[in-house]
């Protein structure tokens, strides 16, 4: 499990840029008070020296009152300050440092624990990078309905089991041995909702997802093989689907089928077993013509390693634009 090594690092940079600018811009509002409040400076030095003071008189051992009396002596100096800022029309805290969150004070930790203001830009970086920002902001388990599914009781009574064992993959992901999923059926079953649903879980707990469809997936290793860009953007394009926790691969059998790209399917699914990184892949084919479609050994690792979920009802757009007419 780990955030996106990319994002993790782009964003360290940023919380050390913006504590960075936080503290120069202090200074230099410490800068300008100093030449309208000559006397501030001398202030500054002075609570300076108290605050070390306090300090000795701790780790020395010093009697509790005489901790106090510094403590009372460098309170009272702090306030003759704010006053002395108000004055010249300042307020209290202008030289003070003014963090962008006042928990972690921009460095992204607290207490050697991210802080939540770090997690959340980790978790939006997640979901841009992921290659289905717009899913994320509209499909998750929340507003997955059943309602569609009741053209029979045995297809409701079947996509509701099958909506608990996508829910129980989500809260169990990282645990143990990742399990692959496929899941097959018609057009506008919900198989993307569902993964969508999974990823945003997975998302938002930090692991690092990618989604694709098949055709974009292989045109980036075609890319790759016969583009004419340099070998490191090369290496980027494809390491996405080997790096991420989990990769979703949508709309399997939209493709051109042929020997290089029947390669690289095997590549990637072959890859991803033998490391134990999960892979759910979405098709509208049935398992007979997935067997047709592609080699042996990339439907026996599927059918093999791969617990098969099949997707059962009416194609939901279609019950859609039927309510909508009515």
């Amino acid at each position: 499990m780990g955030y996106n090594r990319a994002n993790y690092n782009r964003i360290r940079e940023e919380y050390n840029e913006k504590y960075k600018r936080a503290e120069e811009a202090a200074e230099m509002r410490r800068a300008e008070v100093y030449v309208t409040v000559p006397t501030l400076k001398a202030l500054d030095k002075e609570i300076g020296h108290m605050g070390l003071a306090i300090l000795k008189a701790a780790l020395s051992g010093a009697p509790e009152e005489s901790i106090e009396s510094l403590r009372v002596k460098n309170t009272s100096l702090r306030q003759a300050r704010g006053e002395l800022l108000k004055i010249h029309g300042f307020p209290e805290d202008y030289t003070e440092v003014k963090y962008e969150c006042p928990l972690c004070g921009d460095t992204g930790f607290v207490d050697c624990k991210m802080c939540a203001c770090m997690k959340k830009e980790l978790i939006q970086a997640a979901y841009e990078a992921s290659g289905m920002a717009q899913l994320l902001a509209t499909q998750s388990f929340d507003n997955f309905s059943l309602d569609y599914y009741t053209d029979t009781p045995a297809n409701h009574h079947h996509m509701q089991q099958l909506l608990h064992i996508m829910k129980q993959y989500a809260k169990n992901f990282g645990e143990g041995v990742q399990q692959n999923l496929l899941l097959f059926g018609g057009t506008g079953l919900g198989k993307t909702h569902l993964s969508t649903a999974v990823a945003r879980e997975l998302i938002d707990k930090g692991f690092d997802v990618y989604y694709t469809g098949s055709v974009q997936m292989l045109a980036d290793f075609e890319y790759q093989r016969f583009g004419n860009s340099s070998a490191g953007d090369d290496i980027n394009e494809t390491s996405r689907y080997f790096d991420c926790d989990l990769l979703i691969i949508d709309d399997l059998g939209t493709e051109v089928s042929n020997q290089f790209t029947a390669s690289v399917l095997y590549h990637i699914i072959n890859t991803r077993l033998n490391r134990a990184q999960a892979t759910i892949i979405n098709t509208n084919l049935s398992q007979a013509e997935l067997r047709k479609r592609y080699w042996d050994r990339i439907t026996s690792r599927i059918f093999g390693e791969y617990l098969v979920l099949p997707f059962r009802g009416t194609d939901i757009r279609s019950q859609k634009l039927g309510k909508d007419q009515q």
